[in-house]
């Protein structure tokens, strides 16, 4: 499959590449696994350039061998040179190399010999004149390249010029991607990024398996249900990786999560633990490995926690608390599951609508703050003293505001018209410049019928032909 986008992270390597020639530049690139940072990283550099793959796998001694060969191919030592440590692989470097030298999962050197971190320290600081050379750091293990990198108890601290978190590609990426195997039905991409997210390598599997013509649930059944599914043990190979022997609590909070705990009084309620004793796990969760993420009130100041990685939310969400009938294809948790992939799709496609907005600039006005809004009624009876609108974006300056409900449905314009005015009392319990505010509404739906009759009212309207 052709290289798709990534341009700002290309023309960030490009700075780099030019930065470089006047001193030594490094940058370091993180992101889970799956994101696309070795594709991205490969397709940016020249055939010149060195790449060298950490293999955590391989003892000290047979790596370094490993990368005394590809210099003496390279040409850069001769047949008689011989390497005998770390310190003599990176002087050979420093001295007489000039162009990239990428170094793939650099965190595996944690496993293979931690005293590389301190020797390259050492050539950094002895050549931080150097023209010419770019050092690149890459690493899936998000929370131990932060660690190298930015933890001012390691070797390394101060050494990236540059970091680089590389993040999921966007819906209208992906488009370009499904396009490219031949998917062109919108709601087959959105069902397809609403479980595999941003993350190419799941639609690279689409085409190694020959699976560019079939149904969204053909795909999921070969990714998920068959025996031998291609990606049974996908989420637990990743998040074992990430975790190590820590990984139970972290398990549990992310199951939470799935289920529908948003609070962390909730989880600690739905793990029967005091919400002490998680606190610690679930910052973690958040700004070490950047699996959780808290999405805020636009008006307001609560947040609600939940799962940023597409797949990880659909693991959990529906295999790893029944893992045991998971692995048994029990006929009734297969069939059940695939009954309830529509409301996770459902839930993952406002997600999916705010990008479009974003995107594709449809939102009527400069906005200042976009995101879901919830909040309580005043005086209404207990279970209808709530409000939640899927979507809210506004302006402080022009006092606009913007409110959009998303239905992963097909709507006759009577039910669109019903939920628009729903909407319409929904926005009156948003206390934000109640008096002088000028109002926008919007719906976007799978489909939606006669949908220039609800413009023609002044409505903001979208399906998927839209998108």
């Amino acid at each position: 499959m052709k290289f798709i986008n990534r341009e700002k992270e290309i023309n960030t390597l490009e700075d780099a590449r030019i930065l470089s020639r006047r001193k030594l530049f490094s940058v370091a690139i993180w992101g889970l696994r799956r994101v696309g940072k070795t594709r991205m990283m490969l397709e940016f550099m020249k055939d010149t350039d060195m790449y060298f793959f950490v293999n955590k796998d391989k003892t000290s001694i047979s790596l370094l061998d490993e990368y005394e060969t590809y210099l003496r191919n390279a040409k850069i030592i001769n047949e008689l040179e011989k390497l005998n440590s770390w310190d003599d692989f990176f002087n050979v470097l420093f001295e007489r190399y000039e162009g990239i030298v990428a170094f793939d999962e650099f965190q595996n050197f944690l496993s293979v010999d931690r005293s590389v971190f301190g020797t390259l320290q050492k050539h950094i600081d002895l050549n931080e004149d150097k023209k010419g050379l770019l050092l690149f750091f890459t690493g899936s293990t998000t929370g131990l390249i932060k660690k190298l990198f930015l933890d001012l108890k390691q070797p390394l601290y101060g050494r990236i010029k540059r970091q680089m978190h590389l993040k999921p590609m966007s819906f209208k990426n992906i488009i370009d991607m499904c396009s490219e195997l031949g998917i062109t039905d919108y709601s087959e991409i959105v069902k397809l990024y609403a479980v595999a997210g941003g993350y190419p390598r799941y639609y690279v599997a689409i085409e190694d398996e020959n699976l560019n013509n079939v149904s969204f649930e053909n795909i999921v059944d070969r990714f998920f249900f068959v025996e031998n599914a291609i990606f049974e043990d996908e989420v637990m190979s990743i998040l074992s990786l990430e975790f190590g022997k820590r990984s139970g609590v972290y398990y549990d909070i992310l199951t939470a999560v799935a289920s529908g705990c948003t609070r962390i009084s909730e989880i600690a309620s739905f793990l029967t633990k005091k919400e002490t004793d998680l606190t610690r796990q679930i910052h973690e969760l958040v700004h070490h490995f950047n699996i959780l993420d808290y999405e805020e009130q636009v008006i307001g100041n609560k947040k609600l926690l939940y799962i940023d990685h597409p797949l990880m939310d659909f693991w959990f969400r529906f295999f790893y608390k029944n893992i045991s009938d998971y692995k048994r294809r029990n006929p009734r948790f297969v069939e059940n599951t695939k009954i309830n992939i529509n409301n996770h799709i459902g839930k993952r496609f406002e997600m999916i609508c705010r990008e479009f907005l974003i995107d594709q600039n449809k939102i009527p006005f400069e906005y200042h703050k976009i995101g879901r809004q919830w909040g309580k009624i005043k005086d209404a009876p207990k279970g209808q003293n709530t409000y939640e609108i899927d979507i809210v974006a506004l302006n402080s300056d022009s006092k606009e505001i913007l409110s959009v409900e998303c239905k992963w449905k097909t709507l006759s314009l009577k039910q669109a018209e019903n939920i628009l005015y729903d909407l319409q009392e929904k926005s009156k319990f948003v206390g934000w410049n109640n008096d002088e505010r000028a109002e926008h509404f919007g719906i976007i739906a799978k489909n939606i019928t006669d949908k220039d009759a609800l413009r023609a009212k002044g409505f903001l309207v979208f399906d998927l032909d839209d998108m």
